[in-house]
């Protein structure tokens, strides 16, 4: 929590070490988040992406009063969302391509949670937006409904809610077998 402050302190008087820091901590963090809510890796990456040069281009004006790792993830959650809405105006499908291996496990355990990650990647892709934002910030980005709910702009109840129908449609396209 203190090196994020400094970092922000280093960032906001134009460190490019600070700006650094701050990638190489966040990306991979940052990536999964959008990869969970675009089920695109080509769009997680150019959100993320994108996100770093406007930290950049703003670093002087920023006001973060509480947790780095939140306001980047609110961040790329927000930028995400909008890619997506220009992609549905522009008629243009998103791609389920999702390539999930590990070279530590055996070639058999790999195809299996290559497998498992697909269907529930594919049925998280199932959940309307705001049910599958409350989820993968609160579980991905390790977000508190009340820190989710600020930033939305909306109530914890609401955020409570959205969190708990997701889980249970998410349950329930699990164990109906995610169809393609």
């Amino acid at each position: 929590m203190f090196e994020d402050k400094l970092l922000i302190w280093k960032l906001k008087r134009g460190s490019s070490e600070a700006l650094e820091k701050i990638y190489e901590k966040y990306e991979l963090f940052l990536i999964t988040v959008a990869m969970a809510l675009s089920n695109n890796i080509d769009v997680a990456e150019d959100v993320v992406h994108d996100f770093f040069v406007s930290l950049v281009v703003s670093a002087d004006k920023l006001r973060i009063n509480g947790n780095l790792k939140a306001y980047l993830a609110i961040c790329v959650a927000n930028l995400t969302r909008d890619r997506l809405r220009r992609k549905q105006r522009e008629s243009i499908g998103l791609d389920n391509n999702i390539q999930i291996a590990s070279a530590a496990m055996e070639p058999e355990q790999s195809a299996i949670r290559q497998e498992e990650s697909l269907k529930l990647y594919l049925a998280i892709s199932q959940l309307p937006y705001e049910q599958k934002e409350v989820i993968v910030l609160h579980l991905h980005g390790s977000m508190k409904f009340t820190q989710i709910a600020k930033l939305r702009g909306v109530s914890v109840n609401t955020v409570r809610s959205q969190y708990r129908y997701g889980l249970s449609k998410l349950r329930s396209l699990m164990n109906g077998e995610v169809i393609q």
